[in-house]
């Protein structure tokens, strides 16, 4: 079933982003900005269509277009992020979304984001972490619950987002860093390591049977390649600055009759 991508441009107040885990470094705008049409391209010769916003000028994090909604495939959660700075972004989100899916919301006292969700087939991970509570499972649960989707809670502890420290790669196997989640709830996959010097390799991009890695992470690449997956590396150096992984630049869905 063909993808749908929606994606929105690097803001021009990026450098002002909500930074959780990593040191402030300077992001060359422009950079991040090419980086991010490369990463766009990428998607579209992969075969999926890409949808791009405009960039939200006032809100430095809102490239990051995973976080605000998740989309299955008969409605997408608008999320109540844990960044109370970010919350502006689910707005223009919501309107984009409307278009392919009726639309529901994670509300106070839940957080949610995103980043910390992961469907695999019925079965969705859901990342206990700093973004994301217990409120927030209880929320996408029950708002899943009558599609039939199973929601596995996983405690994530020093990365931002559950996506931060795995991601399916296909083949019944999950790319991981163990000491950032809790792998033992991902019993019956095949669990693939990421070399120590490269923890942050774990946030991968699964389009069909390619595997989209940044191109800081060559060990990583090697790894997989062993195990016969295709890799696509990219550049996105500026993005990893404001934190990005190769997943939250995206709302990936599957292209359904528009409502």
């Amino acid at each position: 079933m063909p993808l749908i991508a929606i994606t929105r441009d690097v803001s021009p107040s990026i450098n002002h982003c909500v930074l959780s885990c990593h040191g402030r470094k300077t992001i060359d705008v422009a950079k991040a900005t090419a980086q991010h049409k490369a990463y766009q391209v990428c998607l579209a010769k992969l075969g999926v269509h890409v949808v791009p916003l405009p960039g939200e000028p006032e809100l430095p994090d809102s490239v990051f277009v995973e976080d605000p909604a998740v989309v299955v495939d008969e409605i997408a959660i608008i999320a109540n992020m844990g960044a109370l700075s970010r919350r502006p972004e689910a707005r223009s989100l919501a309107i984009a979304l409307a278009h392919y899916r009726p639309l529901k919301f994670v509300s106070e006292p839940a957080t949610l984001d995103g980043g910390d969700v992961l469907r695999i087939g019925r079965t969705v991970f859901v990342g206990l972490s700093q973004r994301t509570n217990s409120d927030g499972i209880g929320q996408i649960t029950e708002l899943l619950r009558p599609y039939d989707y199973r929601v596995q809670p996983v405690p994530v502890r020093g990365c931002l987002h559950l996506k931060s420290g795995c991601s399916y790669i296909g083949n019944n196997t999950m790319l991981v860093h163990r000491s950032w989640i809790d792998s033992d709830r991902f019993r019956g996959f095949d669990l693939l390591d990421v070399p120590e010097a490269e923890p942050a390799a774990a946030n991968a991009l699964l389009i069909e049977k390619t595997v989209i890695l940044p191109s800081a992470y060559p060990q990583t690449q090697a790894v997989l390649e062993k195990r016969g997956c295709e890799v696509r590396m990219i550049d996105v150096s500026e993005l990893q600055k404001a934190e990005a992984g190769v997943t939250c630049c995206s709302v990936l869905f599957n292209a359904l009759v528009a409502r």
